[in-house]
């Protein structure tokens, strides 16, 4: 059974992003509306919001989400990587990324993104896109899947897993590649044997952290004057692009010297939030 999708750290957004009346703020990542509703709250009457997201299926839960608030929305269908253009010359007073996958999407077992319910081998956030785990899984080289695992999941058995997954190709839904993992990774720890590599499929997948890197250096560009931008990363790898990007920003000042964590109350409520990591800029 899905369950209800639940936004992160949504009363630190509001916190850091600042959202005021009369202001331009854009929720780079809108997903199914939970922070845009809380930004579009806090800057009533008349501030207007911006919803951005690859996903078709977000986008049409969003725009029921959101429909209150009328035309004070405009929600776009695109990769932030993508944002300048999407944008159009649009100066934000406020820019949130809230980049990974979401809780709606793992719960969905067609999507493929889960590793505890069988599915496609799929992971693509923008269903419009051609390419799928399942091309990667079953096409790519044995050396270049290892690269991805270990480079994408930090997964230390990365080359042994490619090999076992090559030797047993066509891999067929996500139940048999877990199989495949588990027979490959030795011994067992406290994670799932296979949540670092269906994390580095996922990233592949998706392009997520290049997107990541062009999404912010577009967002710091559009940003208004005294503008703010705010990420919440989900792992270290993303984490370490918006600390080394807010870190190297020319004309801008940092907000967060260390990243802001969730609430205790919010981890024990939502245990997906525990990884959760937020961090804000102000551009001058």
């Amino acid at each position: 059974m899905m369950q209800a999708h639940l936004p992160v750290m949504v009363d630190e957004v509001v916190q850091w992003l600042q959202p005021r009346a009369g202001g331009l703020f854009v929720d780079a990542t809108v997903g199914f509306g939970g922070h845009a509703a809380a930004v579009l709250e806090a800057s009533g009457p008349d501030g207007r919001l911006i919803g951005i997201d690859q996903d078709p299926v977000a986008l049409s839960a969003a725009a029921e989400r959101l429909q209150p608030f009328g035309e004070r929305v405009q929600l776009l269908h695109g990769n932030f990587a993508d944002l300048s253009e999407l944008l159009a010359g649009a100066r934000p007073n406020g820019i949130l990324f809230d980049v990974g996958v979401s809780s709606v999407q793992l719960d969905t077992p067609e999507r493929g993104f889960s590793y505890r319910e069988d599915g496609p081998l799929d992971m693509r956030m923008d269903t419009t896109q051609t390419r799928t785990a399942a091309d990667l899984v079953n096409g790519l080289p044995e050396a270049e899947l290892a690269r991805i695992i270990a480079e994408y999941g930090e997964e230390r058995w990365a080359k042994r897993i490619a090999n076992f997954v090559v030797n047993r190709r066509p891999v067929k839904s996500t139940a048999h590649l877990v199989s495949i993992i588990r027979a490959a990774v030795p011994g067992r720890g406290p994670d799932h044997p296979a949540r670092r590599t269906f994390q580095a499929l996922r990233i592949a997948v998706n392009g997520e952290l290049e997107a990541l890197e062009s999404g912010l250096r577009a967002a710091a560009a559009a940003l208004a004057p005294g503008g703010r931008l705010v990420a919440i990363s989900f792992h270290s790898l993303e984490d370490r692009i918006v600390k080394n990007f807010f870190r190297t920003l020319d004309g801008a000042h940092v907000l967060t010297k260390k990243p802001v964590r969730p609430s205790a109350a919010e981890e024990a409520a939502n245990r997906r939030s525990r990884s959760a990591r937020l961090r804000a800029l102000e551009v001058c």
